[in-house]
């Protein structure tokens, strides 16, 4: 019995010292001294949540010593196969294509497409030998195939090779490309300009360079699908209002307002952003209607000029000389070269030459395009009666086709890019008819879909548009369809055919164009109405 006792107490006198020595050890560590506090009135208020806490830290070691893999290592739960059953699987595995197989209806239109040999300008020769009419190519100014620009180019490239090898950050800024930025901002009266390399790229690199999480972007309905990416990309918070309508825009701009103030919330950067000359249908922005706006309600403005830019104004400088207000952020891209460009103050230049993903991370332009469109720039200003003239081709052009009873236009009197749409009779509008939005109703800021959307047949309108574009080829003159993202872009767009006049071609050259455009649709459409 005696010996049993002295036993339990060398055993507790153990169990007594090793406590000690762990709780000495124990509180040498830092932090240990909270740890053991919360420890102690989380077991005094609550004893049951230490042993729960307790089970779950034995589980995470648990879980963090056993083995990886879920499979059982002894391997009897897999099924055993034999080098033939193997070999049998492997021969009748079929990968999943990467993307689904061209349509007949894509393939054809791939086929149809027309190949220039030599070079583009005002008449081109195809590669089935005909020359023909270009009424597609973005040439507003002619300037592509001029003679002075080509004889800067072809001296640029003996002089200065042909690629940068290089973003403009990273060793691919050359003297040419800072002289074409002093170009462009002497030309649009800025303080600064930043060259970016390609032209989809640059609206989509600028307005996620100062648009981030937590800022608010008020966008028109209907901007390109570049400006989308840049939205998206922003991961800004966004609200639309109806395509090109001031009224709207300034209910939203309203609306915002309205809702910071109900949540109290901080006053965030806010920005607006639309297109000088919309892409997708050649309507034309109210810039003094958009900047009073701006100014009302406090937000930036950011203006995608990638179509006005080289097509208006009295040289060429677009809305920004049109409307006799600065240039705000402006990007564009119209010098017959490549790439765009963005000119504003000297702050968000230099901000974008840092934080612009396309400018960082692309290859800076090549020195024999960036000398060319600095020419460009030199023939607009030295010349500015290459507008006049490009402004008489497009009345002229404009005479024959808004006289056509099928054909529906869009587009601004002034724009250069015209849409041609079908026009339905009034016996056709429950299949095919494009609604205008009720004034009544608003649209909800908070999709991009408006309330009253334009009902139309893509498949065959784009078809008609197609036979038409064909029919107009027969006769000598390159038209195109205005090509979509079907499925990609935020919303559909009704498809057009899409006219660039250019003052390389003289009045009677673009009369005698339009007439043939006019009896084509006159043609195709006339056997449907």
């Amino acid at each position: 019995m005696n010996s049993s006792s002295q036993s339990l107490e060398l055993f507790f006198d153990f169990l007594s010292r090793s406590y000690t020595t762990l709780e000495t050890n124990f509180y040498k560590i830092p932090g240990s001294a909270v740890l053991a506090r919360y420890v102690r009135s989380s077991h005094q208020n609550d004893p049951g949540r230490t042993l729960l806490e307790i089970i779950l830290i034995i589980f995470a070691i648990r879980t963090l010593l056993q083995s990886r893999t879920r499979g059982d290592q002894s391997g009897k739960h897999f099924i055993q196969f034999d080098e033939k059953e193997i070999d049998e699987l492997v021969d009748e595995w079929a990968p999943e294509p990467l993307a689904q197989p061209l349509t007949p209806e894509e393939q054809a239109e791939l086929a149809s497409v027309p190949v220039i040999v030599g070079p583009t300008g005002p008449k081109p020769k195809l590669s089935s030998g005909k020359t023909v009419t270009n009424l597609a190519s973005y040439n507003f100014t002619g300037l592509a195939g001029n003679e002075d620009i080509k004889a800067a180019a072809v001296e640029t490239l003996r002089k200065y090779g042909l690629g940068s090898c290089g973003p403009p950050g990273f060793y691919g800024t050359q003297d040419v490309h800072i002289q074409l930025e002093q170009d462009i901002a002497d030309f649009l009266g800025t303080e600064a300009a930043i060259l970016y390399s390609q032209a989809f790229s640059t609206i989509s690199s600028v307005i996620p360079a100062f648009c981030k999480r937590g800022d608010i972007i008020v966008a028109d309905r209907g901007v390109n699908f570049a400006i989308q990416k840049g939205l998206q990309i922003s991961r800004s918070t966004v609200r639309w209002y109806d395509h090109n309508d001031m009224e709207s825009l300034e209910h939203v701009l309203e609306s915002v307002e309205k809702e910071r103030r109900k949540r109290k919330g901080p006053l965030t950067r806010r920005f607006i952003v639309t297109e000088g000359i919309f892409d997708h249908d050649g309507a034309m922005s109210d810039l003094p209607k958009l900047v009073e706006l701006k100014k009302k309600y406090k937000y930036r403005l950011i203006l995608d000029e990638s179509v006005s830019f080289g097509s208006v104004g009295r040289t060429g400088r677009g809305l920004t000389e049109l409307y006799n207000v600065p240039a705000s952020g402006s990007v564009a891209n119209g010098l017959s070269s490549c790439g765009g460009f963005c000119a504003g103050s000297s702050i968000v230049v230099n901000h974008q030459r840092i934080n612009g993903t396309s400018f960082v991370f692309s290859a800076a332009m090549p020195a024999l395009l960036t000398v060319a469109a600095s020419e460009g720039i030199n023939i607009l200003r030295n010349t500015p009666s290459i507008l006049s003239t490009l402004q008489e081709n497009v009345r002229a052009v404009r005479a024959i086709l808004d006289r056509v009873d099928c054909i529906h236009i869009p587009s601004h009197p002034a724009s250069a890019v015209i849409h041609l749409q079908i026009r339905w009779p009034t016996l056709q509008v429950p299949t095919h008819t494009t609604s205008s939005p009720s004034k009544l109703s608003k649209s909800n800021p908070l999709s991009v879909k408006p309330r009253d959307p334009p009902q139309f047949n893509v498949e065959l309108e784009e078809k008609l548009l197609q036979d038409v574009v064909d029919e107009a080829l027969a006769q000598g003159v390159m038209i195109t369809r205005a090509k979509r993202l079907r499925g990609q872009e935020l919303i559909e767009v009704r498809p057009s055919i899409r006219l660039a006049i250019t003052a390389a071609l003289s009045r009677k050259e673009c009369e005698k164009a339009a007439n043939v455009v006019k009896s084509a649709f006159v043609k195709v459409i006339g056997k449907r109405r």
